[in-house]
């Protein structure tokens, strides 16, 4: 990971976050999605502090786990749909910009070292990143999964290849096209969710998993991650897929779907 310079990492303690509460205890880094006010909406400074980091965790060795979690009840609903459209909110971050373009689908691969996402709301669209991309993922049995992007005029095709990574592909693209909510019980039988639980159960089943890792060599396991990435999709890959997106959204059907979500109707398609 090098899209900041060794300089820019160096200063991350004295960075402002403006959608990212990170703590940081007993070799353990926790990342939480502070924008609840809009669901945890993929912001593009969001996903700059979420990248930013992942690379300060990657070069950090004092940094063996990392724990997503979010507040509200929304985990997190995707893209900022407002931000695809050139609406850009503004925020008082003093987090760096990134060398180059993120693509956050190849953040996770790249890290190194055991990530766990704690699920206590519901994911939609853009939201799956997280889920397809951590290691280990510990959801609440109350949750909902969605994939609402057909239904807006738009194709999760980034998500989707996300998903192909631990999810059957006949699951994925049916999904995909049809838009539903998949019952979380659905999402740990196929393999996106490693362990349903109740809401009070939640802290204790991480903090076992958090504990069972740190029994082991934090430099075998991110060897062994590093060894996984290589036989996984390549940039290029994830490249070609976020220009599909941007195909898509400039597509007469795609600004429908946006416009009309906007204005809360239902889109008139036309195929175009």
């Amino acid at each position: 990971m090098n899209q900041y310079t060794k300089q820019e990492l160096s200063k991350f303690k004295e960075q402002k976050f403006a959608y990212l509460k990170v703590e940081e205890s007993d070799h353990v880094l926790t990342m939480t999605l502070d924008r609840a006010n809009k669901k945890n909406a993929l912001h593009p400074q969001l996903v700059n502090e979420i990248a930013y980091t992942l690379n300060y965790a990657h070069h950090s060795s004092d940094i063996w786990i990392i724990v997503i979690g979010a507040e509200g009840n929304v985990f997190c609903a995707g893209a900022d749909l407002k931000a695809m459209a050139g609406i850009i909110e503004e925020n008082d971050s003093t987090v760096p910009a990134p060398e180059g373009e993120i693509l956050i689908g190849e953040l996770f691969n790249k890290v190194y070292k055991p990530t766990i996402a704690k699920v206590t709301g519901d994911v939609y669209a853009g939201g799956f990143f997280f889920l397809a991309g951590c290691n280990i993922v510990i959801a609440q049995n109350d949750v909902k999964f969605g994939l609402p992007e057909v239904k807006r005029g738009l194709y999760p095709f980034q998500v989707m290849a996300a998903l192909l990574k631990v999810m059957p592909a006949r699951k994925v693209v049916d999904w995909c096209i049809r838009g539903y909510n998949l019952p979380v019980s659905e999402a740990e039988r196929f393999g996106l969710v490693s362990s349903v639980v109740a809401k009070e159960e939640i802290e204790a089943e991480l903090h076992k998993i958090i504990e069972e890792l740190k029994q082991n060599s934090p430099s075998a396991i991110r060897y062994g991650l590093e060894s996984y990435d290589k036989i996984q999709p390549s940039a290029e890959e994830h490249k070609y897929l976020f220009d599909m997106l941007q195909k898509t959204i400039s597509s007469n059907d795609g600004r429908e779907g946006l416009k009309a979500f906007r204005e809360k109707r239902k889109p008139v398609w036309t195929g175009l």
